[in-house]
């Protein structure tokens, strides 16, 4: 019986190192197989054939891009990243770079704000900043661009624009109007420019009380003045005397 054990052990113990030796030799089989990926962006088509090749690898150019970092012809991106292990005869999938993209810039020049943002935007482009200034020119029309029309060398920009607000308003010193006639200022307001708002009507002033002792004489209140006339004397005026104040400025007046 104790002989029987003891090779029932034996077989047991043999048994056990064929499996530890069976999956020795199997890991070592599978792992003898696997690559790590080597770096392929930034090498030109052929090198990157050929750098998987000596890996046992294959590479494959799926896609193409513009890329205004990689030069044109160059690799840009691959899958799997360099360093992972891979089987032998695993493919690598690759990007190559078109270069910058080249386009051509319109002339936007000589028409409307709007009508340069869309001509921008159909080309594919965006617009940059927009500058408004006051130009002996029709408002709103684009007097310049950057980048210039057809300029060369360039890679997606951004449109900058110049836009004319029309030629800058007449300004003028605010004349002190007050104790004139409102027909004789209206008139010098209107050959200026400067338009006449809200003209109102002040009520009378209060007539002085009779001291003691005088006689009291019994006076007609005059009557209140409903709307202004050309007679009409101005007493107060917004905007002030001395403020500056652009050509189709509104002057308001109080009169009496």
């Amino acid at each position: 019986m104790r002989q029987f054990f003891r090779m029932l052990l034996l077989a047991l113990v043999l048994m056990t190192v064929a499996l530890i030796s069976a999956l020795t030799a199997m890991q070592l089989a599978i792992h003898g197989r696997e690559v790590a990926i080597p770096k392929l962006v930034g090498l030109s088509p052929s090198d990157a054939e050929r750098a998987g090749a000596a890996a046992g690898l294959q590479v494959v150019i799926e896609r193409q891009f513009y890329s205004p970092d990689i030069p044109e012809g160059k690799i840009m991106t691959q899958m799997p990243a360099p360093g992972t292990k891979v089987r032998r005869g695993w493919s690598v999938r690759v990007a190559q770079s078109l270069g910058r993209q080249r386009v051509a810039i319109p002339d936007v020049t000589g028409g409307s704000e709007r009508v340069a943002e869309l001509n921008v935007l159909r080309r594919g482009l965006s617009l940059g900043s927009v500058a408004h200034i006051n130009l002996n020119a029709p408002q709103d029309q684009v007097m310049s661009q950057s980048p210039p029309a057809n300029a060369s060398g360039v890679s997606a920009p951004k449109i900058s624009l110049l836009v004319s607000d029309g030629p800058e308003p007449l300004h003028y010193v605010m004349p002190n109007l007050t104790g004139q006639p409102l027909g004789s200022a209206m008139l010098a307001l209107q050959d200026a420019g400067i338009k006449v708002g809200k003209v109102s009507v002040l009520p009378p002033p209060p007539s002085a009380p009779s001291l003691p002792g005088e006689s009291q004489t019994v006076s007609v209140a005059p009557s209140v003045v409903s709307e202004p006339s050309a007679a009409s004397m101005i007493m107060t005026q917004t905007p002030a005397p001395g403020q500056k104040i652009a050509a189709g400025s509104t002057v308001n007046f109080e009169v009496r």
